[in-house]
């Protein structure tokens, strides 16, 4: 299937979270990610998380506005509720759902 599958699982390892759709702005972590580690997606590292992200987690993947729309799946799944940082833990403390927001 693959002509070198340990490419394949290194790339698989090397990443620590995904990016489901372009326009998402939050990616998912793949595994806990520590406060000043790389994040990497695509094999390409992004930035540094500004604190720890709890695996399955979200983290901001550019600096998201108050009442900006968290995109994951390439869909709005929630609202802002203050500034979020590129490299932030986005979760409930720093959103709300739209459904409730609107």
């Amino acid at each position: 299937m693959f002509a070198n599958p340990k490419h394949y699982l290194e790339k698989i390892f090397m990443d620590n979270i995904l990016v489901v759709h372009p326009r998402d702005n939050v990616g998912i972590a793949l595994k806990t990610i520590a406060a000043g580690e790389p994040v990497i997606a695509q094999g390409k590292e992004l930035f540094c998380a500004l604190e720890e992200i709890p695996v399955s987690h979200k983290v901001a993947l550019a600096d998201i506005a108050p009442d900006e729309e968290i995109i994951k799946y390439g869909e709005p799944i929630a609202v802002s509720t203050q500034p979020i940082q590129k490299g932030r833990w986005v979760h409930t403390h720093n959103l709300a759902s739209g459904a409730w927001k609107r």
